[in-house]
């Protein structure tokens, strides 16, 4: 599914109604009786209690009129309390409030702070509300009464329904701009937007629906920016069914450079990853000196051992030359995880990087041996996809955490422009962009994946899927959700948290059932 920022939906509101001919009385007819609809399904017995809709000053509040009309059309009792008066609204949110007006549903206005009593007796009222005050398009701080109804709503304790947005909330980076509703329901129309699927802003939106408007699918395939949700229905249409007659050669040789003393853990989950992502076959280039662990502990992966830099027991720039001829007829790379910080080993990863023309995952150690360097990437040779996580992230770009951390989207897409490189930005909400344009967010995954190894598994998920001969950005799509997606799965099975990522890498192929369970029926094929 895609998704947009504010002032891109607004576009696309603009072209359908200007260019496609659908007037916008219609869109927002169809937004409120879609949101009425929503709130009956999920709300019934809250609603026939009593159901309090807060109109802000434009289209956001012409969209609250509608609903109340159509809950009150459908026999429950509504009231409207406006935080405009009627001459500010224009348009068809004029044409609505009329309407409302003539029907009896506006209770009151509250056009000063001192005005916010009529608010505070009728939430004692109601058992629901409806927050219709304002929608996408706000980028200013919330003041005045319009913060003190959104801290009253907050306070009252009634389950809230966001119109569009949570009220105060910014629909491009997800932080409240001051004062935002905190909902039980979003009903946001058409597409979603950033800043209800990324952190902060996914807390306060609580459950996200979206509501059909009418929008043409053409003009959303047309002019919807290549942002993308990655949910289920997208992973089932993403995924490449296997077919009967195939072996091992078809699914793609994937190599490993990871683990050094101390950090073999880390090589082994990622093996296990690329495993269980149905890589084909599997070898961990490994130091020489550490190859009796893996031996026994990797049955189903095969190793090479090379010389190594003897003190961290991680490889030397002699095993170069090795590397590369080893990796000839291979299909894909997956560097880093546990690969050591040694000079010489450092050096290795950031040779590789720049000449190794093979497509390559980049994680942990083989991030660090990058920052302040990212023209070893830029000189690559075949697609690279880094997979950092916000610390990480600011090392490689010489900045303060805080500062990936306001908008972690804006990180991602400046690294990929700025490396030529796949990012992957891990987190609660892990994002992804590419250097064409292209990014999207993650809708799967739990708290559980908190934890150390979590990050390996990944990184063998990402490499298996590149040696199965997936595009660099769909690989990192696919591998981001599937990997969040056998976290749910665990957690829904042992609990929320507590699990090892070893199990995350034992439940990848359950999450691949799953989807590919769903694609004969839901596959949405919205193109990468």
């Amino acid at each position: 599914m895609r998704l947009v920022y504010g002032k891109e939906m607004q576009a696309l509101d603009r072209y359908t109604i200007e260019d496609f001919g659908i007037p916008g009385i219609i869109l927002m007819e169809n937004a409120g009786r879609g949101t009425a609809e929503l709130i009956i399904s999920r709300f019934a017995p809250e609603a026939q209690r009593g159901v309090l809709v807060v109109c802000g000053p434009g289209n956001n509040g012409g969209d609250g009129f509608v609903i109340a009309r159509h809950l009150f059309q459908r026999g429950f009792p509504v009231k409207v309390l406006s935080l405009a008066p009627q001459e500010k609204f224009r348009g068809d949110a004029a044409v609505n409030f009329q309407i409302a007006a003539e029907m009896g549903l506006i209770a009151g206005f509250i056009l000063e702070e001192k005005d916010l009593s009529l608010l505070e007796e009728a939430l004692k009222e109601c058992a629901l509300v409806v927050d219709a005050i304002f929608g996408t398009g706000l980028t200013r701080q919330v003041e005045g009464r319009f913060a003190g109804a959104i801290e009253m709503i907050n306070q009252a304790g009634k389950p809230v329904v966001a119109v569009d947005i949570p009220s105060g909330l910014s629909a491009d980076t997800g932080r409240p701009l001051g004062q935002a509703i905190k909902a039980a329901l979003t009903a946001t129309m058409a597409l979603p937007k950033v800043g209800q699927v990324i952190y902060p802003g996914r807390e306060l939106v609580g459950e996200l629906e979206i509501v059909d408007i009418s929008m043409p699918a053409k003009v959303i395939a047309q002019l919807a920016p290549p942002r993308f949700w990655l949910q289920e229905n997208w992973a089932a249409g993403a995924l490449k069914p296997r077919k009967p007659d195939t072996h091992k050669g078809t699914y793609g040789h994937l190599v490993v450079l990871a683990g050094s003393r101390g950090k073999t853990g880390a090589a082994i989950l990622t093996c296990q990853g690329a495993l269980r992502g149905g890589a084909g076959l599997v070898t961990l280039v490994c130091p020489q000196s550490l190859n009796p662990v893996f031996e026994t502990t990797l049955t189903e992966a095969m190793t090479y051992p090379l010389p190594q830099e003897t003190a961290h027991a991680s490889l030397a720039q002699e095993a170069y030359q090795n590397i590369l001829l080893f990796c000839e007829r291979k299909k894909a790379v997956a560097l880093g995880p546990g690969f050591g910080l040694h000079p010489d080993t450092l050096a290795l990863s950031q040779k590789l990087v720049a000449t190794l023309d093979l497509p390559m995952v980049v994680d942990a150690d083989g991030i660090s041996a990058l920052a302040g360097e990212p023209f070893h990437l830029k000189r690559a040779p075949a697609p690279r996809v880094i997979t950092p996580h916000p610390g990480e992230l600011a090392r490689f770009l010489a900045v303060n955490k805080d500062e990936i951390q306001k908008d972690r989207l804006a990180a991602a897409r400046y690294t990929a422009q700025e490396t030529g490189a796949v990012v992957v930005l891990k987190g609660a909400a892990t994002v992804i962009a590419a250097p064409d344009g292209r990014e999207a967010v993650n809708s799967s995954g739990n708290p559980g994946l908190a934890s150390g190894g979590s990050g390996d598994v990944l990184t063998g998920l990402i490499g298996a899927l590149l040696a199965q001969g997936y595009e660099a950005f769909v690989a990192a799509c696919l591998g981001v959700f599937i990997h969040g997606l056998a976290a749910d799965i665990l957690a829904q099975r042992k609990g929320p948290y507590g699990y090892l990522a070893k199990e995350v890498a034992e439940h990848i192929p359950a999450a691949l059932k799953e989807i590919t369970l769903r694609r004969n029926f839901f596959g949405d094929r919205d193109h990468l």
